[in-house]
């Protein structure tokens, strides 16, 4: 019972930091595109690449640890669910090649983000 509190603790400061990002983004850069959803996206990839391999990697960061940060933290903060409806709602509104944008640089950055989480990981703690 422990172990959920904390991974919900977590889920809900995921979920307020994905808030954060996206009002940051959307004053920073406009709402014509959803920037907001892509960061978190990208952000997520990469911290769950190099927690998960450094959390695999050293005995020192417990099962809980790990899972209060994949499945609480970056579970709360990326939003898949989010970028699936907004790239559909692009796609349906007529602003296809928006859409097709947003699906190239999603998925393909965050491919390269967890690339890029392992390789630190790595960098990190080695194997």
């Amino acid at each position: 019972m422990e172990r959920l509190l904390w991974i919900s603790l977590a889920g809900a400061v995921g979920t307020g930091t994905r808030y954060l990002i996206g009002v940051w983004a959307a004053g920073r850069f406009g709402t014509a595109f959803p920037y907001g959803t892509l960061v978190v996206n990208l952000i997520g990839c990469f911290l769950m690449a190099l927690v998960v391999h450094v959390a695999t990697t050293v005995t020192s960061i417990s099962p809980t640890l790990r899972l209060v940060l994949t499945t609480g933290f970056i579970g709360g903060l990326t939003t898949y669910s989010s970028f699936n409806y907004e790239t559909t709602a692009l796609f349906a509104s007529g602003a296809r090649s928006v859409a097709f944008l947003n699906f190239g640089l999603t998925v393909g950055g965050c491919l390269l983000a967890g690339i890029a989480g392992f390789w630190v990981g790595r960098i990190l703690v080695g194997a």
